[in-house]
Formats: structure tokens, C-alpha cells, sequence
């Protein structure tokens, strides 16, 4: 039986960035807009981090019943060591992405926005056929793809829209920024995986592109959100630039990029990527408003 630190583990904490940059980066256009709400950017935030949870559970139970986590040489997968039982970490994953559509339908109906429910089904649909079904489109090299969409786009732009009613050029770009971020948070995962899974057969954007092609995705898609920051800069008169800051944080995961690093050595790179990920949407938040 898996230990509460081995769950906590489990539900994969270093990813957490990806659910909290959206929401974050949304507020902060939202408040350029004067539509900020607390009580449903918080609602917002709690479906993300449910979501986000709920896919990682999803993740660790289809692969590991696959065998794909069998070599894995990132950190635990509850299914694929064996610390937990096939079906506990089902339950864990059904019942954290029930929660994200349960919150998601209360955000809905506050905001009188009800199309929205279709696109809170597609990313619920999304969290579990990444790796579920008996043909996961993670294992067709559609997971960048999708998440670039629901953790880039919807993220952000749902949080404008719950609250204002409408998006925003800034809202846009900041979605696209967040979006890219958090595709090369996967790439830098799926880029460290490589080896092992093209042994499992899993036939993911980066076993596409090879090792090569790999690094230079993931260089353009940390460079992306820089550049947006400068063109916010211009086009909205504000302080959008603040976001450069952020790249302090990623000098460690671009050398690692650059040396070839592989296996653990390249861990590091998910963690300085998603941190980088989150400053940057917390510098866009304020410098828009300044």
C-alpha cells in the first residue's frame, strides 16, 4: 500500500506550475480588463489543479498497466513500481477529475456561460485518453498538441472569459506564451524518455522528431513567450517586458538542452521550466496592470 508521500509523488507535484501559470497569467488580464473576480479566478484555479492531478493519476495508471513505466527513469509511477494497486490509482484519478468537472459546472453556471461545458468535456476527455483507450493520442504524438490547448489557450483564456464575459489581445498572448511553456515542459519529459519509449512502443512527438529535432522544439518554445513579452511591451503601453526576468530561471535547463544531457540529468529541465513558466505569468499579470 502506497505510503501519503508516495501519492503526494505520485500525483506528480513539479507539474503543478502548468496548472497555476494559466490561471495566474488569466487574472492578471482580467484585471486589464476590470472584470477580475476572486471567487472564480479561485474556482478557475481549483478545476486546473484538479485536472492537472487527475491526468497525472490517469497517466500513471494507463501506462503502468501498459508496461511503459517498467524502465521509466523519471520519478515514481505508483502503477509501474508497484507501490499501489492498478485500481486505487484509477479510483484517485476518476475521482480528481470528477472534482474538476464538478467545480468546472458550478464556474459555468455562475457565469451564465454555458457553451463552456463543452469545453470543460474536452479537456476532462483529453486528461484520460492521453494515455487511456485502447488508442491514446499521447501515444501518436499528439500530446504536445494538446497540451499547448488545454493548459496554454483554455487555461488562460477561460479564466478571462468566466469573468469578463470576452478576451483580450494581451489574454491571447499570454495564452500562446503559457502554451508553449508548458509543451516544453513535455518535451523536455518526453525528450528524456525517448529510449524507453520507443522500447514500449509508444510513439511520442519526440521518438517522431528524434534527439536532435527534440532540443531545437524545445529551445523555440521557451524562446516564444520572450518574444511575446517584448510585443505586449509595444502594443499595450504597459510593463509587459517584466517577464524577461523569468529567464533567470532557465539557464541550468538551456545547458542542459544544449549538452546533450540525458536520462535523470535531464530532470532538472522540467522543474526549471515550469518555474520559469510560472514567473513569467505572474510578471505578465502585474506588468500588464502597470
Amino acid at each position: 500500500m502506497a505510503s501519503l508521500s508516495e501519492w503526494i509523488e505520485g500525483a506528480r507535484p513539479r507539474t503543478l506550475p502548468n496548472a497555476v501559470a494559466p490561471v495566474v497569467a488569466g487574472v492578471g488580464a482580467a484585471i486589464a480588463l476590470d472584470a477580475f473576480s476572486w471567487w472564480r479566478s479561485a474556482l478557475a484555479l481549483l478545476v486546473s489543479l484538479s485536472l492537472i492531478i487527475g491526468v497525472n493519476y490517469a497517466n500513471d495508471y494507463s501506462d503502468g498497466i501498459r508496461g511503459t513505466d517498467e524502465n521509466r527513469v523519471g520519478p515514481l509511477r505508483l502503477v509501474g513500481s508497484g507501490v499501489a494497486a492498478p485500481k486505487a490509482v484509477l479510483t484517485a484519478a476518476l475521482i480528481s477529475l470528477g472534482l474538476a468537472g464538478v467545480l468546472g459546472l458550478v464556474l459555468v453556471a455562475v457565469s451564465g456561460h454555458w457553451w463552456l461545458l463543452g469545453m470543460g468535456a474536452l479537456c476532462i476527455l483529453g486528461a484520460w485518453f492521453y494515455t487511456g483507450g485502447k488508442k491514446p493520442y499521447g501515444y501518436y504524438g499528439f500530446g504536445e498538441i494538446a497540451v499547448f490547448v488545454f493548459f496554454g489557450l483554455a487555461g488562460v483564456l477561460g479564466t478571462v472569459y468566466v469573468q469578463a464575459g470576452r478576451v483580450s489581445w494581451p489574454a491571447l498572448a499570454c495564452a500562446i506564451a503559457v502554451g508553449c511553456f508548458s509543451t516544453a515542459v513535455l518535451t523536455a519529459n518526453n525528450l528524456r524518455d525517448i529510449p524507453t519509449d520507443v522500447e514500449a512502443g509508444k510513439r511520442t512527438l519526440a521518438t517522431r522528431l528524434g534527439d536532435k529535432g527534440t532540443r531545437r522544439l524545445y529551445l523555440v518554445l521557451v524562446a516564444v513567450p520572450y518574444v511575446l513579452g517584448g510585443v505586449l511591451q509595444f502594443t499595450t503601453h504597459s510593463l509587459a517586458a517584466l517577464t524577461v526576468l523569468s529567464a533567470a530561471l532557465l539557464p541550468q535547463s538551456v545547458k542542459a538542452i544544449l549538452r546533450d544531457a540525458t536520462g535523470r540529468d535531464l530532470i532538472p529541465a522540467l522543474r526549471d521550466t515550469g518555474l520559469a513558466m510560472l514567473a513569467w505569468a505572474v510578471l505578465a499579470a502585474v506588468g500588464l496592470n502597470l
